[in-house]
């Protein structure tokens, strides 16, 4: 391998000495023993390799005198190959480098690098040759800082110093690089063209470790660019920020993308404001508004490390200077304080040792970690900064010194975290140096634990793990004494921190233990509720309640049957939140209510958006009565004319209507899934409340129409109910089957109004207007859905009949299936003398006489029918399965039909009631009721549970545990397992009281030769 690649010229010359000096005397003894004696073979031959292939005698001489035995370089040779293969293939790309840091030491090394670098590269025009360039420097302070580390040559601060100044530099060129070419290209005007970043507006911040110039040793680089419109003179056909976003992203490419020569530093720009919603690069005043207003106490703590690097330096530190009343506050109150106590309160910390195995322990962010050491002083520095400016050092180790310097912190505790820190960092150093990894994680492989331990110097894995679990034990037990008076936010249930940028590995593992799936989503999702996102979220204490409240927040969502779903109908309903601080407050003093809110979230979508549409209907959960029995239809007639009592208009009537509607059909689904309910119930106060709005809703639309049209003398209109509300069994997600019928009793023609209609056109017109009234989505939302299908002669029909043309299409020309339909018509609404002669004409349909051979062979074919082009989705679709809802409703409306002319008082609306009136007529034994009552009232439950708790089609392979035993529970079993089989019996019972009565007789009618039906 020959040299002549390389980007920077070597310091020495090798001819002077062709055999290796002696290494510096600032290279200590005491290096790790080599680990993987097979790697080391094959390192040095390859290194003997290099050298019979180099073109330079000199050189080649050097590097075959380096391996020779007795050679005093060999050791540390050993040392690399021996443990590190990302060290030994930096040594094999520049060996002759790495002799010249052997021969003249890390110090001399490391100063002929930065100049070298410098340079080379500060005018370097042509952004290939800069990428190299910085990539070799890169590889070479690698050598030489990990040398300087193994060999202790260097302390911890002076290797983190020199790879974060090494960062610095590197940013600082290509903003030079960069500044200079916009403005080659015309696009900006420099101040300074010699020094393009002097008063340039550009700004590059450190952030983290960077800022504070502690990196490790495979750090990526935390930085904020920004741009100063006041100082830029911008000239090109874009927009400012359209060219420094431009600029930043290329700035980032230099830095961190992968060439053959390698990369230069990882960098994360998730530590800008808000880096969710907001450009990699954004203006200066962007982000002081951002700090003033939103910024959060994390982001304090993040800011006490934060350093002017690189572009304009003089207006970062002008824009740093500016925070220093954000970060230093001279004044706290209480929850300030509570909410910086926070930081630490969210890390689950132990007095005793509650460290987990140290095989797999992330160092950094697991237990007694290196984030817990800068916490502790961070978390200190935000309280006693703002009074005491000692105390504001950005380096972690300085910060606890000057804390013990203000009576903060006890000696011996700083002096232990002290150690504990140089131990953990040096590990972290060690633990990046065998792959250049960006880890912190240990390995868990015990083969790679012990590599890393012999790295360390240590001579057995038993010794290793002992220090490091004491250190851990250590660290934690100090950390867990930090702010011992302030309630845990994470006891337990685990950590869940959501500061900073990236995921703690530890919240995570308790998200997923709490029931989530999508932990990352969710980790993402509340670090953006933080940074206020959302309306209701922007003010300092609207967060810090927010902080105090999600742990049993996130406890009661992960209870729910679909936590994933609650969280993110929860996170919706913070979305439309006008302001935070009350309805937080609200929890915090009533957490049953957090928890019921969870449970709507979890297991109730439709009630969930109700609650994320309107927020203000958890002010009626908090009213009195609100888990009360839902009030009958008088008290809900009188409490609706009530409210409509104060409407000034039609409009605002419409929207009282669907205010106090919603808000009783929320209460009742709430008890209905807190189980206050059974379905039977729930469907009788759904359908009340129905009876009374549509009521209401007539007598509004009517008079609101009459004063255009006026009315017609001696005209009657009703509204009749088909289907489930007819039936008094409305469940949430009911739409109404209405008929509109209309009588005149004198001989008017048209309407007494200004714009009269005809007898027809009026009440065609009323029924648009009324419907309109019910569909019609205002800004309270909409009432219901409505299918007027059933009305006589179907589609094709007008939209209101006369009562005589009711009377006639039913007695003349209605089918077989629209007389079943009619079982459940019920009058809800209109003139009381017409509704006696529609129930009059109703019941005479009903119990008149029919063909029974006709009755059973038309009511089974639309049955095998139906059952033939409508199949069920699945075992708990109860509707349509054989045996299930619509067997029970056909079974009832044809033993009505064959039966009323006898018994007429069987003919009843609701199926429950119907069912009854059967059995005393003695159309069913008391073992069929059994069968068809309990079946009726389990799959009623079962699909008021599925129709409140789930989205579009229910499959039961996905339903989640939570959904499934609430389910079984519904009937009364121990687990899902159970209920499936208990359905398949009641579908099958059923089924047979369905062929008893209909399917059997109807066959046999079939093969009667004197049948209408043969």
């Amino acid at each position: 391998m020959t040299l002549a690649s390389s980007a920077l010229p070597l310091h020495a010359s090798f001819g002077s000495f062709p055999h290796p000096l002696p290494p510096h005397r600032g290279l200590r003894a005491g290096l790790p023993r080599p680990h993987a004696a097979a790697s080391l073979a094959v390192a040095l031959e390859r290194w003997q390799e290099n050298a019979t292939r180099s073109d330079d005698p000199a050189v080649q001489s050097l590097l075959q005198a380096a391996v020779a035995d007795g050679s005093p370089y060999l050791p540390y040779l050993a040392a690399l190959f021996g443990n590190s293969p990302y060290l030994t293939l930096c040594a094999l790309k520049d060996p002759a480098y790495l002799c010249e840091v052997l021969a003249q030491g890390p110090d001399a090394a490391w100063q002929d690098l930065q100049t070298n670098v410098r340079n080379t590269l500060f005018g370097e025009k042509d952004i290939a040759r800069l990428m190299k360039g910085l990539r070799v420097g890169k590889r070479r302070l690698a050598l030489l800082s990990g040398l300087a580390d193994i060999s202790h040559a260097w302390s911890l601060e002076q290797v983190t110093g020199a790879l974060s100044t090494y960062a610095a530099l590197a940013l600082d060129l290509a903003a030079t690089h960069l500044l200079r070419d916009g403005a080659d290209g015309g696009h900006i005007v420099l101040p300074h063209p010699d020094q393009p970043c002097k008063d340039s507006g550009f700004v590059v911040l450190g952030m983290g470790k960077l800022g504070a110039g502690e990196l490790n040793y495979s750090s990526d680089i935390d930085i904020i660019c920004l741009y100063d419109y006041d100082k830029i003179t911008y000239v090109g056909r874009k927009s400012v920020s359209e060219f420094f976003v431009r600029l930043t992203k290329t700035l980032v490419r230099i830095m961190d993308e992968r060439t053959a020569d390698g990369y230069v530093f990882r960098t994360d720009l998730r530590l800008r404001p808000d880096p969710g919603s907001t450009a990699v690069c954004i203006s200066t005043v962007a982000a002081e508004a951002y700090y003033e207003s939103f910024g959060q106490n994390w982001e304090r703590a993040a800011m006490i490390k934060v350093r002017a690097l690189a572009g304009d330096l003089e207006r970062g530190d002008e824009f740093v200077r500016h925070l220093r009343p954000f970060v230093w506050r001279k004044s706290l109150d209480f929850y300030a304080i509570q909410d910086i106590h926070s930081i630490k309160r969210q890390i689950n910390a132990h007095k005793g040792c509650g460290v987990v195995a140290v095989a797999g322990h992330n160092i950094k962010l697991g237990r007694g970690g290196i984030r817990e050491i800068e916490f502790f002083a961070q978390t200190q520095q935000l309280i006693w900064g703002g009074r005491e400016p000692g105390t504001r050092t950005s380096r972690t180790l300085e910060a606890l010194q000057a804390l013990v310097e203000h009576s903060h912190v006890k000696p011996q505790v700083a002096a232990e975290l002290t150690v504990a820190y140089r131990f953990l960092r040096t590990l972290e150093h060690r633990l990046q140096m065998i792959d250049d990894a960006q880890t912190q994680t240990l390995p868990a492989d015990p083969d790679r634990l012990l590599h890393l331990a012999a790295f360390m110097g240590f001579e057995d894995l038993d010794s290793f793990d002992q220090a490091v679990r004491s250190t851990l034990c250590l660290v934690e037990s100090h950390y867990a004494d930090l702010f011992e008076e302030a309630p845990d936010l994470s006891s337990d249930v685990g950590n869940l921190v959501f500061t900073g940028a990236e995921d703690d590995p530890d919240t995570l593992k308790t998200l997923g233990e709490m029931g989530f799936s999508n932990v990352t989503g969710i980790a993402a999702t509340v670090r953006g509720w933080h940074h206020g996102r959302y309306r209701a979220l922007r003010s300092t204490r609207a967060k810090e309640l927010l902080t105090e409240l999600l742990p049993s927040l996130l406890k009661a969502l992960g209870k729910t049957s679909q936590p994933d779903q609650a969280f993110m109908h929860f996170d919706d309903f913070l979305g439309q939140l006008p302001a935070g601080v009350q309805i937080f407050s609200v929890f915090h003093a009533n957490p049953g209510l957090l928890d019921l809110v969870a449970v709507i979230m979890g297991d109730a979508p439709r009630l969930a958006h109700i609650l994320a549409r309107r927020s203000n209907t958890l002010d009626a959960v908090m009213a009195p009565g609100f888990f009360d029995t839902p009030l009958g239809r008088d008290d809900l007639a009188t409490e609706l004319d009530q409210l409509v009592a104060q409407s000034a208009a039609y409009e605002e009537t419409l929207d009282l209507c669907r205010l106090w509607a919603n808000s009783h059909k929320f209460q009742i689904g709430v008890q209905t899934l807190q189980q206050l309910l059974t379905a039977r119930q729930a469907g009788e106060a759904l359908t009340a409340v129905a009876d009374v709005v549509l009521s209401r809703l007539l007598t509004a639309t009517s008079a609101e129409f009459a004063r255009t049209h006026g009315e017609i003398p001696g005209g009657g209109f009703c509204v009749i109910a088909m289907g489930k509300m007819g039936g008094r069994e409305m469940t949430a997600t009911s739409d109404l089957d209405l008929i509109t019928v209309y009588e005149v009793s004198g001989d008017a023609e048209q309407s007494d109004g200004r714009r009269p209609l005809s007898r027809a056109d009026y009440y065609i017109r009323l029924t648009q207007r009324f419907i309109n009234g019910i569909t019609a989505l205002t800004r309270e939302g909409s009432l219901y859905e409505v299918d007027m299908r059933l009305r006589p002669s179907g589609s094709k029909g007008p939209l209101a009949v006369s009562l005589t043309s009711f009377i006639k299409y039913n007695n003349d020309d209605a089918w077989t299936w629209e007389h079943l339909a009619l079982t459940r018509a019920r009058v809800v609404c209109g003139d009381p003398l017409l509704q006696g002669r529609i129930e009059a004409a109703v019941q005479e349909v009903l119990c008149r006489p029919r063909d029974p051979d006709k009755l059973l062979v038309d009511v089974a074919n639309m049955r095998a029918l139906m059952a033939r082009e409508r199949k069920p989705a699945s075992l708990f679709d109860v509707k349509l399965t054989r045996g299930g809802l619509v067997d029970i409703e056909f079974l009832v409306q044809y033993l009505i039909l064959r039966h009323g002319t006898q018994h007429p008082a069987i003919a009843r609306a609701n199926v429950a009631d119907a069912l009854l009136a059967l059995r005393e007529a003695g159309l069913l034994t008391a073992d069929q009721l059994g069968v068809l009552d309990q079946a009726h009232c389990l799959w009623l439950e079962l699909q008021g549970i599925i129709r409140h708790m789930v989205e579009g089609a229910f499959d039961p392979a996905q339903a989640s545990d939570g959904l499934r035993h609430r389910l079984a529970q519904a009937a009364g079993l121990a687990s899902f397992e159970q209920l499936q089989q208990h359905m398949e019996q009641t579908y099958g019972a059923v089924y047979a009281v369905f062929g008893a009565l209909i399917e059997t007789p109807a066959d046999a009618a079939r093969l009667r030769p004197d049948s209408t039906t043969a």
